[in-house]
């Protein structure tokens, strides 16, 4: 027991050694030192450290042969520690500061590639997955030739396909709540943006289902003319998806909001005989 407690002292003793020595180092006056330091903290992947003493040391060398290694090196930094926003942040001031580097085309993507770590579950807002697509698509244009355009068309896919699992869902969470006017306009918007979404067939079938359960609840007065756009929705749904999985139930769909049609007409027939014959 004696000699756990010596060892755990020496252990006490050496990190708080080590402390020590890293804070006399960052509280020093030598630019120098606290530059071979912060590299080689850097080279060690202790990035928390490194960071520290880039933060210290790049003023000193700002306008120097070493700054632009130096401004790169600490804005990877940031991108090691999951630092998103300000690895994004710092890659692209990097960019506009060093315009002629070689490692410009390298922070451009970096920049971009920080936002869409940023980007979150789909279910969430999407604003990083949004700023993410534009940071790459400006990439591809500025570097056309780049060998990073292929690897940034397939993000921009991936983003894509997660803002397009966002508006399906949110046009389902609708439907499911039975807010079909809101369920309708959310699909169609959702189809505006995304004409070949994957889930572009059954997104048309719950429009048609959707405005179909929208007549069947709505007023008297509303019922007609609501019954007649569903005829027109089953007309598109059937011109596009004529073999579609969904054409059982919507020919029913169809059927029934035909039937209903004919009970109007009906109705405004014997109207308009009732009132002949008075």
């Amino acid at each position: 027991m004696k000699n756990f407690s010596i060892i755990i002292l020496f252990l006490s003793l050496g990190l708080m050694s080590c402390k020590s020595e890293f804070e006399k180092l960052r509280t020093s006056s030598e630019p120098k030192e606290i530059y071979k330091s912060a590299m080689a903290y850097y080279d060690q992947e202790d990035y928390v450290k490194a960071q520290t003493l880039f933060e210290i040391v790049i003023p000193y060398y700002r306008g120097n042969k070493e700054a632009e290694d130096l401004y790169f090196k600490y804005a990877n930094t940031h991108f090691y520690l999951q630092e998103y926003i300000l690895a994004s942040h710092y890659y692209k001031n990097f960019a506009t500061t060093y315009y002629s580097s070689d490692k410009k085309e390298e922070a451009e993507y970096m920049a971009a590639y920080s936002k869409y770590k940023l980007s979150p579950n789909h279910r969430l807002d999407q604003t990083s997955s949004l700023e993410a697509i534009d940071a790459f698509q400006n990439f591809t244009n500025n570097f056309p030739e780049s060998e990073r355009v292929a690897e940034c068309n397939k993000l921009i896919d991936e983003l894509r396909d997660k803002l397009e699992e966002k508006a399906f869902n949110e046009g389902k969470l609708y439907f499911d709540l039975n807010r079909y006017d809101s369920s309708i306009r959310a699909f169609e918007n959702m189809l505006k943006d995304y004409p070949d979404a994957q889930q572009a067939e059954e997104v048309r079938f719950l429009i048609l289902k959707s405005s179909y359960l929208l007549a069947k609840n709505s007023i008297y007065e509303k019922k007609k003319e609501r019954f007649e756009q569903c005829i027109v929705k089953y007309e598109l749904f059937n011109k596009k998806y004529s073999k579609s999985s969904f054409s059982k139930e919507a020919e029913k769909i169809y059927s029934n909001s035909l039937n209903e049609l004919n009970t109007f007409n009906h109705v405004g027939h014997k109207d308009a005989s009732t009132e002949s014959r008075s």
